[in-house]
């Protein structure tokens, strides 16, 4: 009889899990509207039908899992906002293009001509970083001049404002707090399934995200349930390609030792024990038909 406990625990968890996450708990446009008043609690006007995700797919060439963007009624004001785990100020470059290409679309979405006389209209930008990790001296805001330029006047600037975890319990300090049990449940059980569950029973006992995870328990799972992980799969290939080029580079030394003739076959598999006695055969005989 199979053994139910060891099959859950052989499931991996996607690398991408809490960015999934972060993108279906916000297609709720209830949970939306919860995200943009914790960013604006000032503007009482605002609804779920004033609020529309332009979030944009595959804009490098690595999918961004965790990339939202937001348009505001009257499309007055654009917000977009990345969730990530790892520290990196690359991420600003990343927001640069998102930003270029948010603006190309709504531009061509709104039938606004760039190479007219007439002045375009454009919604006001705000840039966020959700950061799921210890905030430690980390600054609150970055910038593109500050980051790659010491701080130089540039022509073009990228600020961004890095939200951590507080004392709060809005819906965005409850996201950071998911993904942090999820970090702890994962040092103790690993990538499998029983991290998944045991962040989601955490969380609903803790009420975070509470409502969120009991409607899309069984979504959330799947969300975050693979049999291959990304990064799995990048190892995989990764070993793959240092193989081949190992190996290549083992049939150039053999073939020099060949060539020299000072070592006989047997000497030769010595030096390059990747290569079988076979290989070191067919590679004598390409040398003996070159000479």
């Amino acid at each position: 009889m199979p053994d139910d406990t060891k099959q859950t625990q052989e499931v991996k968890a996607k690398r991408t899990a809490k960015n999934s996450v972060f993108l279906d708990l916000f297609q709720d446009k209830k949970n939306l509207l919860k995200l943009y008043q914790t960013l604006h609690p000032e503007d009482t006007d605002t609804t779920e039908d004033t609020l529309d995700i332009v979030t944009i797919d595959n804009v490098l060439t690595d999918n961004l899992y965790n990339d939202l963007g937001i348009m505001t009624g009257n499309n007055k004001l654009l917000l977009l906002l990345e969730a990530q785990a790892s520290w990196t100020v690359n991420i600003l470059i990343r927001i640069l293009l998102y930003l270029a290409q948010s603006y190309h679309e709504y531009f061509e979405r709104t039938s606004q001509s760039l190479y007219k006389s007439t002045k375009v209209k454009m919604p006001k930008p705000e840039l966020y970083i959700i950061y799921t990790g210890n905030k430690g001296k980390k600054p609150d805001i970055i910038s593109l001049s500050q980051e790659f330029f010491d701080g130089a006047e540039i022509d073009i600037e990228v600020r961004a404002t890095v939200i951590y975890e507080s004392n709060t319990e809005d819906i965005i300090n409850q996201y950071i707090i998911f993904c942090k049990v999820f970090d702890e449940q994962r040092k103790l059980y690993g990538m499998t399934e029983q991290t998944v569950r045991e962040t989601i029973r955490i969380c609903k006992d803790r009420n975070i995200l509470k409502e969120y995870l009991i409607s899309r328990e069984k979504e959330v799972v799947t969300i975050m349930m693979s049999l291959f992980d990304d990064e799995q799969i990048m190892k995989t290939y990764w070993k793959d390609m240092e193989n081949t080029l190992a190996h290549k580079k083992d049939r150039e030394t053999a073939e020099r030792m060949i060539k020299d003739g000072e070592l006989s076959l047997e000497k030769i598999a010595r030096y390059v024990p990747s290569l079988s006695m076979g290989e070191l055969k067919e590679i004598e005989a390409e040398v003996m038909q070159l000479v």
